[in-house]
């Protein structure tokens, strides 16, 4: 199919693509690390968890939805033990606790939150400057 469109330049390319790999990953808790990449309203966390590692129980303002991409874990809500493998979705209100046991067989996992997790954006910032020194 021909492209009649002009090309981006790299300044507008730079504006609206992230190649998340390139991103410096941030430690959220020992063995759980992740890329951010972070828009006005909503933010996407590229996380990879270690077999056998543990989130803590926690809760934040913004809503989340969690996607497994690979492997497994057992995620608690409000004191309930969901599994959660491979193509499940969770859904998690504002302020709701939450913590996760991750399986033997560690997991990958996109998060989607809105608004931005501001202390996310402060450990990447962090992450940022020790990559440019």
């Amino acid at each position: 199919m021909e492209r009649k469109e002009p090309h981006a330049t790299q300044e507008e390319y730079n504006r609206s693509i992230t190649h998340y790999p390139n991103v410096p990953l941030i430690d959220l808790v020992p063995g759980i690390q992740s890329h951010i990449v972070s828009g006005e309203r909503i933010m996407l966390s590229f996380l990879t968890a270690q077999p056998n590692s543990y989130m803590h129980n926690h809760h934040h303002e913004p809503e989340q939805l969690m996607v497994i991409l690979d492997g497994a874990l057992d995620l608690v809500i409000d004191g309930k033990l969901h599994h959660m493998e491979k193509g499940d979705v969770v859904t998690l209100p504002s302020n709701v606790e939450h913590s996760a046991y991750i399986s033997d067989k560690g997991c990958t996992v996109i998060d989607i939150f809105s608004p931005p997790r501001q202390d996310f954006i402060a450990k990447l910032e962090e992450a940022i400057k020790r990559k440019e020194t």
